[in-house]
């Protein structure tokens, strides 16, 4: 009986938080993850003229992603309280592997769009496997902290895919950006075995009306509806960014628009610092809420017509997103407590990436029918909606 306890209380520290050799492989599948799904937004205006396809057409390669990302996560979701989170994760990113080189070998623009199709279907069973394997191995004290490491990865992930992607297209072509991504999957593929195969899930079966009783939740729906305003508008610009750089000068190649990227550095300390910040304002909601509003004053930057204001507004703009993201992604998690993680997380990663959907979308025929201030309003008038529902987070702070 006493070995019993003493085995009991060892596995219920070993989940107090997310252990140090497991940390490696989760970060870098989730950097490269990540990578994929932004590496070809640098390189549009060049797929463009490659391909012979309008500017709204090229976009689309991050639309067609989007889409199923904001619908499998909730099927994930389901999935992940039935089966193993590491079986799920070592399948998605073997196939990510070779949808690259698929896509670097492909010499026709329909065929890219189905290839981007189906990684956004891959990349979403990663995402809410890492973000559970994540959850279940933290306690309540400790979720914020790793939800914050983890949203750090995604942001690296992001700015890095664009970075690289944009120099070696700049140097020796677009199609070996691809291929260099393909080889570090393999590689997050070999990372991925140091993972202890996971035994703890509760084998349920899966109940629709569940989905409905999560969003029921007090403040589940506000929290949902507010990630989704904020990526519509950081979707929407950081995927026509790259048009309106061309717009302005002539000079912007691949490696000077993948630059442009590099305020998704202050994102990483704005994600990892979100716990401080939320006990120095004395709740998530109350930061979740100035980084609405940090958020919304950025786009008065973004109105500007030179090249080194969009650069340096890219800081602040990115460090707002990143904040509230970090800031929701634990709360929820904080919410939910032990149970239905799988659930949570998949219904936040389906809202937040239907709001990237939707901003690849829409915004791209306001550019084109009322120009890039036109594009701006827009996008401040669903930040003012996503600000709007940030107030109906109450939580006892």
């Amino acid at each position: 009986m006493r070995c019993r306890l003493l085995r009991t209380a060892s596995m219920s520290s070993a989940r107090q938080t997310v252990q140090p050799q497991l940390l490696l492989p989760i970060l870098f599948n989730t950097i490269l993850t990540l990578s994929v799904l932004y590496a070809p937004q640098p390189l549009l205006p060049t797929l463009s003229r490659e391909f012979h396809v309008s500017r709204e057409a090229a976009a689309a390669l991050t639309t067609v992603t989007f889409i199923p990302l904001a619908i499998a996560p909730l099927l994930y979701g389901y999935l992940l309280e039935s089966i193993s989170a590491t079986r799920l994760l070592k399948l998605a990113v073997s196939l990510l592997a070779v949808t690259e080189l698929l896509f670097a070998a492909s010499n026709s623009f329909p065929l890219l769009i189905g290839i981007r199709l189906l990684q956004g279907l891959l990349i979403p069973a990663i995402l809410t496997a890492l973000m559970t394997y994540i959850s279940q191995h933290s306690s309540s004290e400790t979720i914020q902290r790793s939800m914050s490491i983890y949203i750090a990865a995604t942001i690296f992930g992001g700015f890095i895919g664009r970075a690289i992607s944009g120099l070696i297209a700049s140097r020796f072509g677009w199609q070996y950006s691809f291929i260099l991504l393909a080889g570090s999957l393999l590689v997050g593929l070999l990372l991925l075995y140091r993972l202890p195969t996971e035994t703890s899930l509760k084998l349920t079966r899966p109940q629709p009306q569940r989905l409905l009783q999560t969003l029921k939740k007090p403040s589940f729906l506000a929290i949902y509806l507010t990630v989704f305003c904020v990526f519509l508008v950081f979707a929407a610009v950081m995927n026509y960014l790259p048009f309106r750089l061309t717009e302005l000068s002539g000079q912007a190649d691949e490696l000077r628009i993948g630059l442009m990227y590099s305020g998704y550095t202050m994102g990483i300390l704005t994600s990892l610092g979100a716990p401080a910040i939320s006990r120095w304002l004395r709740g998530e909601a109350r930061t979740i809420q100035l980084g609405l509003l940090a958020f919304g004053i950025t786009l008065i930057g973004l109105a500007a017509g030179q090249i080194w204001l969009l650069f340096a507004t890219m800081f602040l703009f990115c460090a707002a997103m990143f904040l509230v993201h970090a800031t929701a992604s634990g709360l929820v998690n904080r919410l939910a407590g032990s149970e239905n993680r799988g659930l949570t997380n998949g219904l936040y990663v389906a809202f937040y990436y239907s709001g990237g959907a939707v901003g690849s979308i829409v915004p791209g025929l306001i550019y084109r029918l009322a120009g890039w201030h036109g594009f701006l309003i827009l996008l401040a008038l669903i930040c003012s909606l996503g600000f709007i529902c940030s107030r109906r987070i109450k939580l006892a702070d």
